[in-house]
């Protein structure tokens, strides 16, 4: 079975995936790390604000706010949806 990756952006509420690369740079990537966000880590994407951005998700039991932009720097598995 081949992994395909998708930016956790792509993650629609209600849907949990499994996080496999980080291209997050700099300050970001340590906020992300931070966070409890590395590779292996499951997110589920809880709702998005009416404009579509910021995402919320859920992460090892904690709610985060992420911003469309950042999300799509974050890969996760997309046949673990």
């Amino acid at each position: 079975m081949t992994i395909l990756p998708v930016p956790l952006s792509t993650l629609q509420p209600g849907e949990k995936s499994k996080v496999i690369q980080l291209d997050v740079k700099g300050l970001l990537r340590r906020r992300i790390l931070d966070l409890g966000i590395v590779p292996g880590t499951v997110l589920t994407c809880i709702g998005k604000a009416p404009a579509g951005d910021p995402i919320a998700y859920l992460v090892r039991d904690t709610v985060i706010a992420l911003r469309s932009e950042d999300a799509s720097l974050i890969y996760i598995d997309s046949a673990a949806r």
